[in-house]
């Protein structure tokens, strides 16, 4: 899997829409390949915009395939060896230690969405990635022998293959369904803020954060959590508070909100949650949390255009692996066009890439769902009896998966039944890729899959003192 930094042309030429995580890793992976690859992005400049996101051990292992770039995000990374479950009123209900998942499933990590986005960015130029911002996407479209997009002043492009990875509100989506959707409120909204920690670390209420090594706490309340953390030796801290929330969100899903809203949220709750607020400037980030019907398709009739990432599966951040399966989804169809063997094949490398990620991304939704109904729904004199039923599960199936070794194994047999029943469904080539965790976690279901992904990373990279806990938002 250690591709020459000089790969054999392939001569696919691919446009990938958006520098998120999951465009970025899309370009990366399809210059690593071979590929001849464009992005475009519709902002001007990038930002060190965000705060927490983390990247579990699924996802992480490409980082340590990219030469110097976990280096670059080990120091920024959460270090925090437990998370502590407490409830609402501040009781501590069980403290979950990490040890040994670095060994038994890779590395994570945990920190800035801005200081990482800002290293793979960076990456991606490295190696060669052209990459244009300013470039805003106005229309996609397809025909017999190539796709393209229409950017703003009316510029046409055209290539092999586009792949589009600019967020839930993707215009990509409109040429998949072959309509225009409208992303809905999911009942759900985050308050989210990054700050320095020097305040926290004053105040003999929270100063525990800043000591002792990066410390992560999680209070868990009726429909409600607050999950803090302190990290860079107590340098920066983060907290994110996800509530009930019906606000419409037919404009933005991102605003702004006065700190006194958080409050009012958390009255009555742990003084120590208080004492945090109390020194977290305001405004806060308002996120709101949106909600699509499962996509039927993640790709075009004409087997040309593939949505990837929230483009194509939005995660509930409970469930950690947003930002995983949007990395998964980009390698995969990076190399599904390299072992298709040419452009006169990639229809069947899209096809071959959506059947082999659609069950897998399914399943791992529902683990987001499983968390927040634990979290916001717990009996806490039941989970006081036994705290255990609090803990994040933390499973092989989706924790120890290799989604381009993956795709490299599974791709010839995943093209046999595409060839033999026709790319227009890939309804029965998705079925070789049920995974273990058919119904999410496994102790919440019957573990029907055929267990896709049960073999160790051989080649996981270790850095010193890595474990960090994986979000996509910091749930």
């Amino acid at each position: 899997m250690a591709e020459s930094q000089n790969p054999t042309p392939t001569g696919i030429k691919v446009i990938v829409v958006g520098t998120g995580f999951a465009g970025l890793t899309a370009a990366i992976e399809c210059q690593r390949k071979g590929h001849e690859v464009l992005v475009l992005e519709k902002f001007p400049e990038l930002k060190l915009l965000g705060d927490i996101i983390s990247f579990g051990p699924n996802s992480s292992r490409l980082f340590c395939r990219w030469p110097g770039v976990a280096e670059k995000l080990e120091p920024l990374s959460m270090r925090a060896d437990a998370i502590t479950l407490k409830s609402w009123k501040g009781e501590t209900l069980l403290k979950q230690y990490w040890e040994g998942e670095d060994k038994e499933f890779g590395i994570r990590f945990d920190g800035h969405r801005g200081e990482f986005h800002e290293i793979l960015y960076n990456h991606a130029k490295e190696i060669g990635v052209e990459i244009r911002l300013g470039a805003r996407v106005e229309d996609y479209f397809e025909d017999e022998d190539k796709a393209g997009v229409v950017v703003e002043g009316g510029e046409r492009i055209t290539a092999d293959v586009v792949v589009a990875a600019e967020g839930v509100r993707s215009k990509g989506r409109k040429i998949v369904l072959g309509f225009e959707d409208k992303p809905k409120a999911s009942g759900y909204a985050v308050y989210r803020s990054w700050f320095g920690a020097d305040e926290i670390a004053k105040d003999p209420a929270t100063k525990f954060f800043t000591e002792g090594g990066d410390q992560h706490v999680a209070w868990l309340g009726p429909d409600v959590h607050f999950i803090a953390a302190c990290m860079k030796k107590g340098k920066d801290f983060s907290w994110v508070c996800t509530h009930r929330d019906e606000a419409d969100i037919e404009e933005s899903w991102q605003l702004e909100a006065p700190l006194g809203d958080a409050r009012k949220v958390l009255e009555g709750w742990d003084p120590v949650v208080q004492k945090i607020l109390d020194k977290t400037p305001s405004p806060l980030v308002d996120w709101k949390l949106v909600y699509r019907d499962p996509l039927p398709t993640w790709i075009s009739k004409g087997r040309r255009i593939a949505l990837i990432g929230d483009a194509a599966h939005p995660f509930l951040p409970t469930s950690i692996q947003g930002a995983s399966q949007a990395m998964e989804d980009g390698v995969t169809i990076a190399v599904c066009l390299r072992e298709c063997g040419g452009g006169d094949k990639v229809k069947e490398a899209v096809a071959a890439f959506e059947a082999i990620r659609y069950e897998r991304v399914k399943s791992a939704q529902k683990t987001g769902e499983q968390t927040r109904d634990i979290w916001h729904k717990a009996d806490f004199t039941e989970a006081k009896k036994n705290p255990e039923s609090m803990r994040l599960r933390r499973e092989a199936w989706l924790l120890g998966f290799d989604a381009e070794r993956y795709a490299e194994e599974q791709y010839g047999r995943t093209v046999e039944v595409l060839r033999r029943t026709g790319l227009a469904d890939t309804r029965e080539a998705r079925k070789l890729h049920v995974p273990e965790g058919l119904h999410g976690y496994l102790e919440f279901g019957d573990g029907e899959g055929d267990g896709e992904a049960k073999k160790k990373e051989e080649t996981s990279c270790h850095p010193k003192a890595i474990l960090v806990f994986d979000s996509t938002s910091y749930m």
